[in-house]
């Protein structure tokens, strides 16, 4: 029988979510913005007499560690190209710069050829590759990330220039905030995507065209009653249904799909019990400055250093995290200058060099968001309440559509062919499946 489904958020996890249950029920999708997609933004960026579809947000994805998504866009004919995931640092306090593709630009400051902190820094890294794997025979949830590092005298320079600021960019979080990480969630996140061995590592893709291409192909396809920039106020339940109070007035549905981020969740609902209050409340979120533009002083000095991502290590080790996207190597794109996306360090930018300004919203992962995580049967699908949304997982773009693909299922939709595929990538420590 059909039901009247409210989907609130219109990320990744909002949009598959909609797209899978309106094939056979009537859905309400409500975002509060005035596009849809959340993290996934593509701009249209004007250079030299041409035009460019940028991205500031989601941007690369592997076939091999996002079988869902890779699932949608093949179902959606959504084109992609392969890309590079070239890593860089700058550590602002000495002005030492590497770029971790290959030996030339590993050492593009040939100083540190004799260099006996750099040379213990690549020796740290082959010895955290070989023993932090050991972590994950354990079934508690061990030490922070920190506190493993202390206890293994790995080097502060690897801590400093390398893992903390790898790991900074991929989560957006300050550094103190990725030392804070339980060392196993971290690991296990960098076994699964092989990132602890210096070869056979996936390769990496992005959308042709920008990212926004498979929001364009699913609108052309779906069936969805679409409510943009119609903030939801408040929702209730009772027995009877859910009661939706939004910009577009008060209404009822039979269930109702939050897949906006936990805390924006948990602030809708009037009528919150103690579990929902509980696990919600225990997902922090930190919002991150970012800003597309051409400065290319926010990159490393040596043209050599230039990744596809650069860290920018600040003197202060308090300082937020940093971290320049060239959109332009990314992308693929032919451009006359380079284009940057750089988180957080907006002060240092050139105003006239400024295309776009955007704020982002990112969970913080601590050990209370990964007890959270392992709760999330007590409340999903109580109360005809559904949650969907990357913080399920470690935060990415297949986390987010896997979240909605849990959600499609006790419905009995869903990508069912791919359950199999998504299934072999495990979930972090004290997650559901």
């Amino acid at each position: 029988m059909s039901q009247r489904i409210a989907v609130v958020g219109s990320g990744i996890a909002g949009l598959a979510t909609a797209w899978w249950l309106s094939q056979r029920h009537a859905v309400t999708l409500f975002e509060a913005d005035t596009r849809l997609g959340g993290h996934t933004h593509t701009h249209a960026v004007r250079m030299g007499g041409r035009e460019y579809a940028v991205d500031t947000g989601f941007i690369v994805f592997n076939p091999q560690h996002y079988p869902l998504l890779s699932g949608l866009f093949e179902s959606l004919d959504v084109a992609s190209q392969p890309t590079t995931m070239s890593f860089s640092v700058h550590n602002e306090a000495d002005g030492l710069e590497y770029n971790a593709t290959s030996l030339d630009t590993l050492f593009c400051q040939r100083r540190n050829l004799l260099s006996p902190r750099f040379w213990g820094m690549l020796r740290d890294l082959k010895r955290f590759y070989r023993e932090a794997p050991a972590l994950l025979d354990g079934d508690d949830a061990g030490p922070t990330l920190g506190e493993y590092l202390q206890a293994n005298r790995y080097g502060a320079a690897f801590r400093d220039l390398h893992l903390v600021p790898m790991a900074s960019a991929l989560w957006s979080s300050p550094s103190a905030g990725i030392l804070e990480f339980p060392a196993r969630y971290l690991v296990q996140f960098m076994a699964n995507h092989h990132m602890l061995q210096l070869t056979g590592r996936p390769e990496w893709r992005v959308v042709r065209g920008g990212s926004s291409r498979y929001i364009d192909a699913l609108r052309a396809r779906w069936s969805v009653t679409e409510r943009v920039g119609c903030r939801v106020d408040a929702v209730r339940r009772d027995t009877a249904g859910v009661h939706v109070v939004s910009a577009a007035g008060s209404e009822r549905f039979d269930q109702i799909v939050l897949a906006c981020h936990s805390d924006q969740a948990l602030a809708l609902l009037h009528d919150a019990g103690a579990a929902e209050r509980s696990i919600l409340g225990a997902i922090r979120y930190q919002t991150n400055e970012t800003v597309l533009h051409t400065d290319a002083r926010l990159l490393p000095r040596d043209r050599k250093a230039w990744a596809a991502w650069n860290a920018h290590v600040p003197a202060t080790a308090d300082a937020a995290c940093t971290v320049s996207y060239c959109m332009h190597q990314l992308q693929s794109l032919d451009t006359p200058e380079p284009l940057v996306v750089t988180l957080n360090r907006s002060e240092a930018i050139d105003p006239a060099k400024v295309i776009a300004r955007m704020r982002y919203a990112h969970p913080v992962y601590d050990a209370a968001m990964v007890a959270a995580q392992g709760r999330r049967d007590e409340i999903q699908g109580q109360r005809r309440t559904w949650y969907a949304g990357a913080y399920w997982g470690w935060g990415f773009h297949e986390d987010g559509i896997r979240s909605a693909a849990q959600v499609a299922r006790a419905f009995g939709l869903g990508p069912l062919a791919a359950a199999g595929r998504a299934q072999a990538m495990p979930m972090p420590v004290s997650a559901v499946a």
